[in-house]
């Protein structure tokens, strides 16, 4: 992110004014831009440097440094502000989550943004007021950056992608294709309320309740986890697909099943009426700030209590177990002692909710 800090005209009227499409034009303009607003929220050693790079220091401040995780996420969601959260900390959280499942310390973000031409420049303002403040809390910061400009109608507001660099340990492997049957199925809290929050407010749904979106940055708790040095076989932040599409990712990379129970799965009364209002199956709605964990059974009961430790997973349970299935059904035992199967879906709940 170039900062030039000489010529400008006046300053940018970050009240009233609008995005132009000089503002991605490479020019005085869009360095203003830059300037006065993202770099002013964003500033920090690395974005100084103002090349089209930044250069960062070797990770080896890091104990044990290793190897490096990279992630990258695009995020298009409707609307931008939402209760809970908006585009800027979601975007934020979600690439910091990407690259903490892995098992790796989020070290630094760029951020990419489109902006469609007419966008008020003070809600440009609050949603990059909003990625720094979630940036500082997390201590990673956005140290690269870019800005395009579409015309009016080409775009819906602004779509911003980050992308996110971590160091991950020698000796530590979390992944998806390591599940074994036997194994317990954790989750960090309450699920649905990231996509329930969304859908609320895009369709003016009043519920006496507010839903508020779970967005949060993981690592922190993902850290206490790795600190009690159980056999964790996977982690994974269930997002667009929700719990039910994350337990068919892993049983089909480690070729096994899921046995779920129906009431040990925390889902807030509100979240759970307006699924039922909707049509929708909570098991299928978007997280962001909630965390599945597969974990040898022997070492369930130490990393459920770490969980709940946590303030990001005072609600924490163990919901099921992993089980040898050559059909790779994630299937749950209800409340009436029937089963039920999970599938895939073919598509999407609710598009646009990340």
């Amino acid at each position: 992110m170039t900062k030039i800090r000489e010529g400008y005209v006046r300053p940018l009227d970050l009240k009233h004014g609008r995005v132009e499409l000089t503002h991605g034009s490479g020019g005085r303009a869009m360095a203003q831009l830059i300037d006065e607003l993202f770099a002013r929220h964003f500033d920090n050693e690395f974005l100084r440097q103002g090349n089209d790079g930044a250069v960062l220091p070797a990770p080896t401040f890091v104990t044990g440094a290793g190897r490096l995780v990279m992630a990258t996420d695009a995020h298009v969601v409707s609307p931008l502000f939402f209760p809970g959260g908006d585009i800027g900390c979601l975007a934020v959280h979600g690439t910091i989550n990407d690259v903490a499942v892995m098992g790796a310390r989020p070290l630094w973000l760029a951020a990419s943004f489109v902006l469609e031409e007419g966008f008020p420049l003070a809600d440009l303002d609050r949603i990059v007021a909003s990625m720094a403040r979630a940036s500082r809390e997390a201590a990673v910061p956005i140290v690269a950056g870019d800005t395009k400009v579409v015309e009016a109608g080409k775009a819906d507001g602004v779509f911003i992608t980050t992308t996110g660099v971590g160091v991950l340990p020698e000796g530590l492997a979390l992944s998806g294709d390591r599940a074994r049957p036997g194994d317990a199925v954790l989750v960090s809290g309450s699920i649905g309320d990231h996509g329930m929050a969304i859908m609320a407010t895009r369709e003016n749904l009043g519920f006496a309740a507010p839903i508020v979106s779970d967005t949060a940055a993981l690592h922190g708790l993902i850290a206490a986890l790795l600190a009690t040095d159980a056999d964790i076989r996977c982690l994974r932040d269930p997002t667009r697909g929700g719990l039910a599409t994350t337990l068919n990712e892993i049983a089909r990379q480690s070729g096994v099943g899921m046995m779920l129970d129906e009431s040990a799965i925390p889902v807030n009364a509100e979240v759970a009426a307006a699924c039922e209002f909707l049509g929708l199956d909570p098991l299928y709605v978007a997280n962001e700030g909630k965390l599945v964990v597969i974990v040898a059974p022997a070492d369930a009961d130490a990393v459920l209590a770490a969980l709940r430790a946590h303030p990001l997973g005072a609600r924490a349970a163990k919901i099921g177990a992993v089980i040898a299935d050559d059909h790779h059904f994630v299937q749950m035992t209800t409340g009436l002692g029937g089963r039920r199967i999970f599938d895939w879906l073919s598509g999407d709940q609710l598009p646009r909710i990340c």
